[in-house]
């Protein structure tokens, strides 16, 4: 197994480093909970390590940031901004498409399925 001194200096590393890193001011931790079931969902450890989130949490808000930027010229924020940000990782704009396409099909299906059953109470 690992050496646990080893493990605490890791973790004494990561932590020391991470806010000065940050030009901005934000509570940490506050997508905790959600990034970790997130990343579950996505092939991970049930419980993963709290520096690993952290650091997943970090990457998420620094983009949000970024895709913030470049909405406030329109005055809003949409999912363009993001796609804007990745246009040049062909692999993650790919993903993301994919993803939003996945998205609009099964908003239409549930659309489609509310009806179906709208329907089927009318005739009972």
């Amino acid at each position: 197994m690992s050496n646990p001194s080893a493990g605490a200096s890791s973790k004494s590393k990561v932590g020391s480093s991470q806010p000065s890193e940050t030009s901005f001011k934000r509570k940490r931790g506050v997508f905790q909970k959600d990034l970790q079931h997130m990343m579950y969902g996505f092939g991970d450890d049930p419980n993963p390590l709290p520096e690993t989130v952290a650091l997943v949490e970090d990457i998420v808000v620094e983009y949000a940031h970024k895709a913030q930027d470049i909405g406030s010229k329109r005055g809003k924020l949409s999912v363009d901004d993001f796609l804007y940000l990745i246009r040049k990782d062909l692999p993650k704009l790919n993903r993301c498409t994919e993803l939003l396409s996945m998205q609009e099909e099964l908003k239409q299906a549930r659309k489609a399925f509310e009806v179906d059953e709208e329907k089927l109470g009318t005739l009972e």
